[in-house]
């Protein structure tokens, strides 16, 4: 008797292979085209489990001690951290041995990275030190400088990787609150390495933190929120709070809960941020504008409820519209967390 996945295999062998079965053929031949069907059934099989051995004896030598902080990149993710992953793994053996992880589980890092200056654009090159005992990252517009430019807190900072945005294949952004407002400062250095070093060692440091300010919760609780990529960003077009202003392309940036438009995407501070809560709390979407608005210029547009006003945005596409409207239900669907709570508060009570 076959087994059910030989069975299946002999259902769709002749659209793999049509050379196999020949029309009008006699006894003999079927005989021989079934051998040439188990034969390539056999061989297949053999391979699949070769692969599936070898797979799991190169995870168990090469990723035998990767540290439950560090970011294991998905075919999603950006080329950088695909291949400093796979560096990591084979060429510098990172996870065979601790000491190579020093880099960025020591708890202290230092080093210099090419920062992106606020109002000119201009990359220079400046000085970073992340305290893991401190619970800041901080940089210094001058190499001895005594006092930090800018001190950036481990409960609020956040890292992804923009090569996109920043035009570089290394370009991070850094994002972290000042004065509850979302800062964003863009970095890159020439060494692949450098970067996503930097990368787990903010992770690290964050989790560090967390464990600190939490020590209750598990740690499987605050992994997936080490850093986070954001649910959605692009260009939308927005009119003000009178809905009788002309409508204006910004770049919107969906951070959690936060939606923020700027005028640029390298801008340092948004425009303007949007508190998107839970549905049960007077927070919606509609894939519609009131029938009295006008002066927009792209069509497909978009009506953002608050329990304070109505946000009005248009897209390009449908398409655009509707991955926007599918990236705000994710956050309408998700119940709201207690620190959430005072996050809304000060959004209704923002001068």
């Amino acid at each position: 008797m076959f087994s059910p996945i030989t069975v299946a295999f002999f259902r769709v062998l002749p659209l793999l292979v049509p050379s196999l079965f020949i029309s009008g053929g006699d006894a003999t031949n079927s005989s021989n085209t079934l051998k040439k069907a188990t034969v390539m059934v056999e061989n297949i099989s053999k391979n699949k489990f070769i692969n599936s051995v070898g797979n799991n004896a190169a995870k168990a030598k090469y990723e035998k001690m990767v540290p439950a902080f560090y970011y294991r990149p998905t075919n999603k993710d950006c080329q950088l951290l695909r291949d400093q992953w796979i560096r990591a793994k084979y060429e510098r053996k990172e996870f065979m041995f601790l000491e190579q992880q020093e880099p960025y589980s020591a708890g202290y890092r230092e080093g210099f990275l090419w920062k992106r200056g606020r109002d000119n654009g201009q990359y220079l090159n400046r000085k970073f030190i992340l305290s893991e005992r401190e619970g800041v990252l901080k940089y210094f517009n001058k190499n001895d400088a005594r006092e930090p430019k800018a001190i950036m807190k481990m409960d609020t900072i956040n890292a992804t990787f923009q090569p996109g945005k920043i035009g570089t294949p290394h370009g991070m952004q850094i994002t972290y609150l000042k004065d509850n407002s979302t800062r964003n400062i863009f970095v890159y250095h020439e060494d692949g390495k450098e970067m996503v070093d930097w990368f787990n060692a903010i992770r690290v440091a964050r989790l560090h933190y967390l464990q600190v300010a939490f020590p209750g919760a598990p740690d499987s609780e605050w992994l997936p929120k080490l850093t986070r990529n954001y649910l959605k960003e692009g260009y939308m077009e927005k009119t003000g709070p009178k809905h009788t202003e002309g409508f204006k392309k910004r770049w919107f940036t969906m951070d959690d809960r936060r939606l923020m438009y700027f005028k640029d995407p390298l801008d340092a501070y948004a425009r303007g941020e949007v508190f998107i809560g839970n549905k049960d709390h007077s927070y919606s979407v509609l894939p519609i504008l009131p029938p009295s608005v006008q002066g927009y210029h792209w069509q497909f547009g978009i009506t953002i409820v608050t329990p304070d006003r109505k946000f009005l945005v248009t897209c390009e596409t449908e398409k655009d519209r509707e991955d926007w409207i599918a990236a705000f239900q994710i956050v309408l669907n998700r119940p709201m967390l207690p620190q959430e709570y005072a996050v809304e508060a000060y959004f209704k009570h923002k001068p």
